[in-house]
């Protein structure tokens, strides 16, 4: 089967008839915002999805996860099966109704952007202002940037995941 892709205003009628609305983000991003009726299947369990026989609509923050995985999840519907394009933005941009929880917390890839981000900047400016061996602070963070890119584990990620604000994520 392929997926077709589909704008908002169409996602809706087939949502509205029916059809199966699967966001396939992260838990942690699906608590903090998505479609309300949305099923949070996230792609990398999405060869556990129910089966229906119904349409089923996919969704994620952009559209570019849902055309990336487009085969996977095509097999995994198990029925005709159709993308939003643009994704929860465009939706969104639609005009559509979207369930916010501010109250989540940012999601898990931000949260390790800020803190890498703060941490580089930080041994930069340590090494400039006290002395030449906290730019190794960056060069840390760096070579840890680097390894989760190489090999999909990330040990801020990890430690981020435990910390106390991120215990009442849902899901």
């Amino acid at each position: 089967m392929t997926m077709t892709p589909i704008s908002p205003r169409e996602a809706k009628r087939l949502i509205e008839s029916g059809a199966a609305l699967v966001d396939i983000r992260g838990p942690d991003e699906f608590a903090r915002e998505s479609i309300p009726g949305a099923r949070n299947v996230p792609v990398t369990d999405i060869d556990r999805m129910e089966k229906t026989g119904a349409p089923v609509v996919f969704n994620c923050r952009s559209g570019a996860r849902t055309q990336a995985n487009a085969a996977s999840l095509s097999a995994a519907a198990g029925a005709d099966c159709y993308m939003i394009e643009g994704g929860l933005d465009a939706w969104r941009q639609a005009g559509f109704e979207v369930a916010k929880d501010t109250g989540q917390p940012l999601e898990l890839m931000r949260q390790v952007q800020i803190a890498a981000g703060s941490l580089a900047l930080l041994g930069v400016v340590l090494g400039f202002l006290v002395g030449p061996g906290f730019f190794g602070l960056s060069a840390f963070v760096g070579a840890g940037l680097m390894v989760a890119g190489i090999t999909g584990w990330c040990g801020m990620a990890t430690m981020l995941r435990h910390m106390p604000w991120n215990r009442r994520m849902a899901g």
